[in-house]
Parts: C-alpha cells; structure tokens; sequence
C-alpha cells in the first residue's frame, strides 16, 4: 500500500557535460602537450626552464642535458621548435622514460627484452620545426631529455608533445569520460581515475604498435647496451583505435590484459569499439581448423597459452555482459564455440584439463592439471551455458553443464588442501598460487562460502609491505593477478581486505616517486624495488599496464555496488558493500541507459541511498545492514511505483533483499527507531 508521505528528490540524470568529480581525471584537455618543470639539468644549458611556457629560448651549449617532467604519464610524438643555431650541422637528442630511475642523457627506457633504447636524433641545420616521424612516436613517458652532445649551440623554443593515445577521440574531449566514481577516501578516488587514465594510454592508433623486430633475437648478454633500435610502425588491428597491454612496450592486444581492462574502461569511457578492434584481431588469426586462439595478437609470433586462449572468450562473454549487443555476439559465435570445443579437448581422466603449454602471465610452472587454468575453464563454461541461452543455441548445455560440475568435483577432490585451507597448483607441488586461489573464488569453483573465506583469510597472512605476491612467479608483485584477488575479497564477504589491498598496493604504486604517479605499473618485487621477476632488464617494465587497473572496475561495482547481470543492463543489481567507507558514489553508461548508485552512511547509524537504472529494466536491491531496530523505506521517485517499507527488527537481522524492482530512480532512506 501507498504511504500517505512522499519525499520528494531531485533528478539523477547526468551530462557529461557536467560529470560530477571531473577534477581527477588525469586525461589531457589539448593535444599539445609542454613539459611542467626541469627535472635535472648538466653541461651549460641556459634559461632550461622556459620551455615549460609557450615561449622559451632554452641555450644547449657544447655537452649540455636538460631532463623535463610531464607531471604524469603521457604518449605522443615530439616536436622541438629551433631558433638560432651556431651551424647547419648540429644535433639535438631525446630520450625518454616513464620511471625517473631510467631518465637519461645517453639511452630510453626499454621497449625490448634486453638493453636500454636508442635516442631519438634530430639534425638542426637551422631555424624552424623539427618533428619525429610518427614510427618513432613514444608511446609512454613522464620525462624526456634534451640532450646537446658536441660543440656549438642550438637554441630550442618550444618542446611540445601532439598526445596519441585515445586518437579516435575528438582532440578535445579526450576527458569526456561517460563514468565517474567518488569516496570519502582520496586515495580511492585517485586510484579509480588512475586506473582510468592507464587504460586510456593504453589506447593506441592501431597503425602503430610495436614492431617487435628484437623479439626472440637479443636478450639478457646484451643488457648494457644503450643503443637498441625501437620503432612503432606495425598495424595490430582493423579500425581506428585499439587496446594494447601496455602503452610504451608491447603496444599489442593481449587477451588477458583485456580480463582486467574491459571492465574498467566500461565503467569509465564505455570505449566499445576499440574493445571489439581488438577482440577481432584475435579471433581474426584463430585457427579454423583447431580453434586455437593465439597468445597476443600481431606481430607476436603463434604460440599457444591455455589460459589466454580462454581469456579471448571471457572478452567475448564481458562484451555482450555490457552492451548487449547480440549482433556483435553472433558475428563471433561460431568462431567461439569452436574455441571451446578447443579447450574441452585437454580434458582427460581426472575430469580436468591437463595444461600443456607453459605460456601464460608470466607467472612460472605453468601446467599440469593447474587450478588456475581450470577454474578460468569452469568459469567460461559457465559464460558459454548464458550465451548459448541467450542465442536459443540450446544443443550443447547438457554437455557444458556436466564438464562443469566434473571440474568443479574433481578440482576439489585432487586440489584443495583442507589443512592449509587452500588450493595446491596442480597434484605435483604443494604450491599454493594467487592466481588460481582468487580465480576458485571468481569462478564459484569452491564448495561453499567457508572455502571462500579461508582463501581470502590466507591470501591476506601473505601480504608484504608492497602489496599481495604472486608466489607463483617467485619474488613477484602481480597487479594483474592482484585484480582478482580483490574480487575474491568481495565476493568471500571480506570487503575490509578488498580496500585494504587498494590502499596498500595500488596507494603504492600510485604515490610511489619511483612510479609515474598516474598510471600503474606491470609488476615489480615483492620488495617494493621495480624488478619484476619475469624480465632480467628491469628498464623494460612497462609503467602503464592495462591489466593493472583492477580497482576501477571493482570499485564500482562492488564498492557503490552496480552490477550489470544480463545484456548491457537488462537485469541488475544494487549492492553497495562500503566497509569502513562513509560515502560511495558512481555512475556509468550501456546502450540500454545510464546506471548510478549513491550511498552515504549516517551518524545517526541510518544511511540514504540514491540509485538509477534504465526505464525498462529490473533487478535486485541488496542493503546496507542496518546497525538497529528501525525500518527501510524505497521510493520511486515519480511515483510510478509501488513505495516499498521493510521493518528491521534488530541490529542482528540478516541482510534485506528486494527483487523485482523495476529500472528508474529510487531513493532509499534507512533509519533507526527512536530508544
């Protein structure tokens, strides 16, 4: 019935125009970028610091070096305007390097598996502009030097920047994001636009990847070398745009950056064209016959890795997830049932898939019947059981559904340490790894909750200083891997771990002065020093790593709570789980309409809520508990809809559920009775 009292609200319709919290995005307003201040500067360079304005007249005299910050992270192509010169035949350098541990007047940061990159030379012969061509364009850098390496002098007017990442975006608009997140917790609200901006860098002209021409070619014997030819003139996919791993090296699609990625750009920018730029290019040099899908795309040489192979169908299932686009679903269909038939043929006698190639994260003793590897099966068999639903492709179900209660049987049966109260790699080792640990927990391979709890409880025991290490890539730190450790926090109910590993990691890598200070790094040691265990050359780790930014896509969803259930939106559910958060806020966009959550707790241990979702959609409302006796009152706020009151008995009720709450805007008032 109808509560004679109505409160009234104002309306949660955004423009991006107007988002709220625009002050943290990290994204450029121009293209034209100029460096914010002088790092370090040697050798006889005058007025070094007017190139920091729009007009400077910086004097590079006989062996002079000047290094200048961008304050964050950027990517782009450099142009230097030159003034006078003493003669036709001088020389300006550049380098570049995203970490202030690689700024040099000798060498880049690396874009290969051994030495440090060779600088970029111009050749004044006079007065005028001087531009790199667009192969030569860098794809990641905080600091660039200025290097004058002879006799004579070159006066430089301007450095400048033209910014590439996002080319597909008007030049500008490239902070117009469609999402936003807010916190009473700075520190969250920086990581979310960080994690943002990271995966926005990451976005490259697809004309432009990395030509990998050293690839299985030089190595470690050659790690002192500071000369090593670069160049980003490959094209890696169709289209306009494309998501790369990382923005100075590899500058390719890898399936399983895309994990982390796709979900964080959806709730951001909603970028889905160059999510599906990339998911073609995958399936675009699938094998038809077998259906292997290949460890990264063009120009990787063919490999096999069984869970990046699976990684591409995860892309496909998030893809139709989010937008609903059953178009794009059915266009690959065919293509992805052939994938998994793929995958399912590994399976042997256990009733798991035996692991037979070692390609995968990087991580090491990758195979076997490895629990990873298997719980990222089980979990894409699952997708394929809600794709093959929504297709009325109904032949293979049964099929599906009985490999999946077989893996998840036996993975508990030949896996799962009851004692340590976690799982083991595979049958061989007593290894107890991050990745398959969270992914049991992501995939619902656990039996019950208490399995659940128990990993979540002993991936915490193992936290350094630094962050969650990954044990089963040695002495190694993987925000990768770390993404899904902090869903495994969430959905184990532990959501005190979830934002203490945000804090803790990604506060480090954010805050660190070693770091780029606005997008996160690949991987580094256990330690806290930037050595990743995988590489032996330490300059090549990337510091803008798409599959690093886990937060922003977990603190949107499980933080303020929207979580798209079917079909771009066409079921959802409300469930913010703020922990020792006082206010959550968020919104982003799908084709069907825009989705917000806003929470705010109380002194009085009451809170409010404010949500919307699409006209024409329905989903679940999950409340905060309500720390008293008193009652929760849900109201539409146009009145189209049935008020809806609840009575909370007392502080120890169990959590309120409404389902069936039909799309709109709802405002939720929670409070305690009087003593």
């Amino acid at each position: 019935m109808k509560l004679p009292w109505v409160l009234t609200f104002a309306p949660l319709l955004i423009s991006t125009s107007a988002l709220p919290y625009s002050e943290y995005i990290l994204a450029p307003s121009s293209r034209t970028l100029r460096p914010l201040s002088v790092h370090t500067s040697n050798g006889s360079v005058g007025n070094a610091e007017s190139l920091t304005t729009t007009s400077g007249n910086a004097i590079f005299q006989d062996d002079s070096a000047t290094a200048y910050d961008f304050g964050i992270n950027i990517a782009g192509v450099v142009s230097l305007i030159v003034g006078s010169v003493s003669d036709s035949n001088q020389y300006i350098g550049v380098t570049f390097s995203e970490s202030s541990l690689w700024v040099s007047n000798k060498s880049c940061d690396a874009t290969a598996d051994a030495g440090k990159d060779e600088t970029l030379w111009f050749h004044v012969t006079g007065p005028g502009r001087y531009t790199a061509p667009r192969e030569k364009e860098r794809g990641a850098f905080r600091y660039m030097t200025l290097v004058h390496a002879m006799t004579g002098s070159v006066e430089v007017t301007a450095a400048e920047i033209h910014y590439t990442a996002m080319p597909h975006w008007p030049d500008d608009a490239i902070g117009n994001y469609s999402g936003y997140f807010h916190t009473d917790d700075e520190l969250l609200n920086r990581i979310w636009y960080a994690g943002a901006y990271t995966n926005q860098i990451c976005t490259i002209d697809p004309h432009y990847g990395d030509a990998l021409i050293h690839i299985r070619k030089i190595n470690s014997s050659v790690s002192d070398a500071t000369n090593v030819t670069w160049y980003t003139n490959h094209t890696i996919t169709n289209g306009t745009s494309a998501l790369v791993d990382g923005a100075k090296r590899d500058r390719i699609v890898w399936a399983g950056d895309m994990a982390i990625a796709v979900p964080g750009v959806v709730v951001s920018t909603d970028d889905v064209i160059t999510i599906e730029n990339s998911l073609n290019s995958l399936f675009d040099i699938q094998n038809t016959t077998t259906g292997q899908l290949p460890y990264a795309g063009r120009p990787f040489p063919s490999s096999l890795s069984t869970t990046y192979h699976l990684y591409t169908l995860i892309g496909v299932a998030d893809h139709y997830l989010y937008t609903g686009n059953v178009e794009y679903l059915t266009s690959l269909w065919g293509k992805w049932k052939l994938a998994l038939d793929f995958s399912l043929s590994f399976i042997d006698h256990s009733g798991l898939m035996n692991v037979t190639s070692p390609s995968d994260w990087l991580r090491f003793g990758m195979g076997g019947h490895n629990i990873e590897a298997n719980a990222i099966l089980y979990y894409t068999i699952n997708q394929a059981i809600s794709l093959a639903e929504a297709l009325n492709d109904t032949a293979s179900i049964a099929s599906w559904q009985a490999t999946a209660d077989a893996i998840k049987e036996n993975a508990n049966l030949l896996l799962w340490n009851q004692t340590a109260g976690m799982y083991v790699d595979n049958e061989t080792t007593t290894l107890m790894p991050q990745d398959g640990n969270s992914w049991a927990v992501v995939s619902n391979l656990t039996l019950n909750s208490s399995q659940a709890e128990s990993i979540s409880t002993n991936l915490v025991k193992r936290w350094t200083p630094y962050g969650a290490p990954a044990l089963e890539a040695a002495d190694a730190i993987s925000p990768f891997i770390s993404g899904f450790e902090i869903q495994a926090h969430f959905l184990a109910g532990n959501v005190t771990a979830a934002l203490d590993l945000m804090r803790l990691q990604w506060g480090f890598m954010l805050n660190d002065p070693r770091m780029t200070n606005s997008t996160f790094i690949e991987g580094y040691s256990s330690t806290g020093e930037l050595h990743y265990a995988p590489y032996l050359n330490d300059a090549r780790i990337s510091h803008a790593h798409g599959w690093a930014t886990g937060p922003t896509s977990s603190l949107t969803m499980y933080v303020a709570g929207i979580h798209i259930l079917s079909a771009g939106g066409q079921t959802w559910r409300i469930a913010p789980e703020l922990g020792d958060l006082k206010l959550a806020d968020a919104g982003f966009s799908t084709r069907l309409g825009f989705f917000s959550a806003k929470t705010e707790m109380g002194d009085d241990k009451g809170w409010t809520m404010r949500f919307q979702t699409p006209e024409g959609t329905s989903g679940e409302v999950h409340f905060p508990k309500l720390a008293c006796a008193g009652q929760i009152l849900m109201q539409e706020t146009d009145g189209k809809c049935e008020d809806v009151l609840v009575e909370v008995a007392d502080a120890d009720s169990g959590p309120v559920v409404i389902d069936g709450v039909a799309g709109g805007q709802w405002h939720v008032k929670a409070t305690c009775s009087e003593e």
